[in-house]
């Protein structure tokens, strides 16, 4: 190995400054041990990227090969820059979600827009044209004028991205909590369509071939992204701002169509985003892919500003930029074709066969690393991991008394008056929701759902988390969470095929935070195999904390599903009077923890909640899936957060633009579970379906042979009136448009003053 040399100027490495690298005494000790010598600042630099706890998973990677990532249907599973599956007819989908939490938390504008650019390079640099993105948003309670702040500024900035580069954005969630108020959360979830054959990998190899530098010029924001990622949140975090990216759509779109003309015309022999460590990861994670060496002279970077040195041109997070991997003789045509697309492709660097990582600067070598190494010999932490004493007292605990019946009937209202429930439309109002023309479910339903161009078939896809319930019993509330997903996919007639996920949690070297986070994967590992529901890739973010605490353990799942046939989707909402309403599921548990009810009306976060059944929940949606091919069902809707009342109101409400609501009557006789549970219990596995009347019993008879618990418990009513649900301890009536009314009305009203917000907080 060759001595490296610092750039002129460049400070020396001290333990101070390995410190500010966030680098430990065991990891500055292997480097030196690897380096047999003491690393220059570019060196240190590249270390303290690719080993943050963003780039290496250095905490998770033990865990996360605990996750089934196979299956006939997996075209490509974890390790590249998105997951693919393969669709009928030699189609095939492509799929990541991602954070940007702490930029978001800094600069929420410019933070969620880049996470929307950074997920759509993810996708498109594997050959697929994205058609869909989905966003998971998390923020502090909206009383607060910096929430609200925050919150407007994401949306803002999810929206306007997506907009400008035409891709729609079919659904998401939002939610709002307390443990969110230090370090929102957001998370995007990128879909693209591509032939099976165009699949392009992200694996440097053939000695000799050259790396080209494409798209943007490299400026200085973004430097030292991927560690600001890698550590809590604090008072000091503001002055990171400078290091959050700025992006710029209308660039985004032209380096989309001209990635996807190069991988068409088979021009590259691999291509990598930019993303988080910048050029830094792209190239040593091609390199280490291919078993290759490169060698990359910094000073054929494209730049923007003056003066740049080797260490910001390697760590620069600069958007819209991809790396090359191409055959010498290609570059004239590469070239050509960025040409057309008014981007430039410049050739940086070179793949060569010593499997070194070299960095040269003007003819001087300022970093050489043994390449594989680099990549595979970060340190492996596997931290303690044990329930605290707070949660397992939390879990058995129960509000004091019981609530009288004045009490149940007013609480629908309110619930539907909270943010995480109420209607989304201010948010997805801000998003084009169909643009392409493919758009078949747009957002404020169960699940999105889009065709295929020039195919018979269409794709559901879906974001979903109950925070509330991993935190309580994150095994549990793992399952829960890939169930819920699954749901939602199978109420629109789409069969569930595998997942991203994006795991937010705190520091793992808090022994509670550890067992959270390997007690919700448990989970998630043990649903996606009852569901046959690979993982194919997804992030990990970790030292999601602030001054005021951790955020709520979020481990966030992204689902695509396959509509086999477009006229088998199914609505979420109510669709004409006299029609019979028929619950999926068993009786109610009786078990309240976690729940909506107990959270917003009873002011209690904790208790015993419902178990996940994973057959009877693989049974459900298989169910599901088939009475959409008989086309027996008129609509079906998720029971989930809020219970079987707040199911009812919204699948009565009809979706955000219906010009009629309908009332309904529900009977429920012969429970033994209190009113509470009963109205607003949430139990696993059970829908609300809608069906005509002619088709009711060839239903009810399917369910029984699929070992679906199904019952008639009331009919759809007229147009704008009542919901009736009748216990056996009582009768519950609502007109359904005031409650329509509080409930596309909460978050407009709570974001009223959102502009004197903004000017308070800058």
């Amino acid at each position: 190995m060759t001595q490296a040399h610092p750039f002129p100027g460049e400070r020396p490495v001290t333990p101070e400054v390995v410190k500010e690298h966030n680098l430990n005494d065991l990891e500055y000790q292997r480097i030196e041990a690897m380096l047999e010598r003491k690393p220059t600042l570019t060196e240190l630099g590249i270390f303290s990227a690719l080993w943050s706890e963003h780039c290496s998973y250095k905490h998770s990677k033990p865990v996360l090969k605990t996750f089934p990532t196979q299956g006939p249907q997996v075209l490509q599973g974890p390790g590249e820059n998105a997951g693919v599956l393969r669709l009928p007819d030699g189609w095939a989908v492509a799929f990541k979600i991602e954070s940007h939490n702490h930029p978001s938390a800094v600069e929420p504008y410019q933070g969620a827009a880049t996470g929307v650019g950074g997920i759509l390079r993810d996708v498109f640099t594997m050959g697929a044209r994205p058609v869909a993105v989905l966003n998971s948003l998390r923020f502090g309670p909206l009383d607060s004028a910096r929430n609200r702040y925050l919150f407007a500024g994401v949306v803002k900035g999810v929206g306007d991205y997506g907009n400008c580069v035409g891709v729609p954005t079919l659904g998401g969630e939002v939610d709002f909590a307390p443990g969110y108020s230090g370090n929102p959360l957001v998370n995007a979830m990128c879909v693209g369509l591509l032939r099976a054959e165009d699949l392009t990998l992200a694996a440097a190899h053939g000695v000799g071939n050259i790396l080209l530098a494409m798209g943007a010029s490299t400026g200085r924001d973004g430097i030292h992204g991927a560690s600001f990622a890698s550590e809590d949140l604090s008072e000091k975090s503001e002055a990171r701002r400078p290091q959050v990216q700025v992006g710029d759509p209308f660039t985004e779109k032209l380096l989309l169509e001209a990635t996807l003309e190069l991988i068409e015309q088979r021009l590259v022999v691999a291509i990598q985003d930019m993303g988080a460590a910048g050029l830094t990861s792209s190239s040593a994670e091609m390199a280490a892919r291919g078993g290759v060496g490169v060698e990359l002279e910094t000073d054929k970077v494209p730049t923007r500003e003056p003066g740049m040195t080797p260490y910001e041109i390697m760590l620069s997070e600069s958007q819209e930029r991809m790396l090359i991997v191409a055959e010498p003789h290609r570059i004239p045509e590469i070239q050509a074709v960025c040409r057309k697309w008014e981007l430039d492709a410049t050739p940086v660097g070179r793949v060569t066969d010593d499997g070194m990582y070299r960095i040269r600067h003007h003819g001087v070598t300022v970093a050489e690393i043994p390449g594989q190494r680099l990549i595979e010999d970060v340190p492996i932490y596997t931290p303690v991991a044990k329930e605290s004493d707070e949660a397992a007292r939390r879990r058995i605990a129960e509000p004091p008394g019981r609530p009288p019946r004045a009490d149940l009937q007013s609480a629908l209202a309110l619930l539907l008056d909270q943010p995480s429930i109420a209607s989304k439309r201010w948010v997805f109002e801000q998003y084009d929701s169909t643009v392409q023309g493919a758009t078949l479910i747009p957002p404020g339903g169960d699940a999105g759902v889009l065709r295929v161009a020039n195919t018979g078939f269409g794709l559901a896809v879906t974001v979903d988390c109950n925070s509330r319930l991993v935190s309580l019993d994150p095994y549990e509330g793992g399952k829960a969470t890939v169930a819920e997903a699954a749901r939602n996919i199978a109420c629109t007639g789409a069969l569930p095929l595998g997942i991203t996920d994006c795991l937010n949690f705190g520091n793992p070297d808090r022994p509670e935070v550890f067992f959270q986070f390997t007690e919700a994967c448990r989970g998630i590992g043990d649903a996606c195999r009852a569901f046959n529901t690979p993982v194919t890739g997804g992030n990990v973010s970790l030292y999601n904390e602030s001054p005021t605490g951790a955020i709520d353990p979020t481990p966030t799942v992204g689902m695509v599903g396959l509509l086999e046939q477009l006229d088998h989707k199914v609505g979420s909402h109510f669709q004409a009077p006299g029609d019979r309403i028929v619950l999926l599921g068993g009786a109610s548990s009786g078990r309240l923890g976690g729940s909506a009810y107990w959270t917003y009306v009873r002011d209690f976060v904790g208790g015993e909640q419902p178990t996940v059944n994973l057959e009877a929940e693989a049974a459900l949606q298989q169910f599901l899936v088939a009475a959409a091919r008989r086309r027996l069902l008129r609509s079906a809707h998720d029971c989930a957060t809020g219970g079987l009342a707040v199911a009812l109101a919204e699948a009565a409400m009809g979706g955000p633009y219906a010009t009629q609501t309908f009332g309904a009557k529900v009977i429920l006789p012969g429970e033994t579970a209190s009113d509470e549970a009963l109205l607003y219990g949430e139990d696993h596995a059970r829908v609300v379906t809608s069906v005509h009347p002619e088709l009711e019993e060839a239903l009810l008879q399917l369910a029984a042979s699929m070992g679906v618990p199904a019952r008639t418990a009331g009919t759809v009513g007229v147009p704008g009136g009542e919901i009736v649900i009748v216990t056996p301890g009582g009768r519950y009536v609502w007109a359904i448009d005031r409650l329509r009314e509080i409930y596309h009305q909460a978050i407009p009203r709570r974001m009223s003053h959102v502009d004197e917000d903004r000017a308070a907080v800058a």
